[in-house]
């Protein structure tokens, strides 16, 4: 029930794209989820909040559409971890508590995307430089707040202590959504530039 609306909003916006870039988005959901299970990834370092970004920017106008994104990669992986650590081959379940919180989390950074008005360096940079920020400031005040974690003392000094704990997990976040950010954004960008596509959304 509750993954129903994600899949009936894909439907929808499935019916309005053109075959290719249909083709396109599946494939880069794809990729993303399962470069997010590959074996000995950098901790952190993963395209979901790029993928994110990219959705708020290209359907600014269809918001719904934006969202399915990222959360369909994330679900993808989840599932693979899932069937990995049910198999015995990862130590690292796809279900666990706190997952619908981390899914929220991921829709909120798409919002931050919205905010693109211009594919251009600046406005990807910011972009790219205050999603991960905030998902990593709200999702350790999180971790502190409900004893997770390395279960940190609920004072102002646990709390400044979990976002330390976090802080490789934020580096590479950040990293990793430059990375990708650049990958997306400056793909689309070369194939509005040479094949005189529009902007769909």
């Amino acid at each position: 029930m509750v993954l129903r609306p994600i899949f009936v909003a894909v439907t929808q916006f499935m019916m309005k794209l053109n075959r290719s870039f249909i083709w396109a988005l599946a494939a880069m959901v794809l990729v993303t989820a399962l470069y997010r299970v590959f074996p000995g990834r950098p901790y952190g370092f993963a395209p979901q909040i790029a993928v994110a970004l990219f959705g708020g920017f290209l359907f600014a106008r269809s918001k719904q559409y934006a969202f399915a994104l990222p959360l369909l990669s994330m679900l993808l992986s989840d599932l693979l971890y899932q069937i990995s650590y049910k198999m015995g081959y990862s130590m690292i379940p796809g279900f666990y508590s706190g997952m619908i919180s981390n899914y929220l989390l991921f829709a909120a950074v798409t919002v931050v995307g919205f905010a693109i008005r211009k594919n251009n360096a600046l406005s990807v940079t910011a972009a790219a430089v205050t999603a991960p920020t905030l998902f990593f400031l709200v999702s350790n005040f999180m971790v502190w707040a409900g004893n997770g974690g390395y279960k940190r003392p609920m004072t102002f000094d646990g709390l400044m202590l979990c976002y330390q704990d976090g802080l490789p997990f934020y580096q590479n976040s950040l990293l990793g959504t430059a990375f990708f950010s650049a990958i997306f954004f400056g793909g689309y960008y070369l194939i509005n530039r040479f094949a005189g596509s529009k902007r769909i959304a």
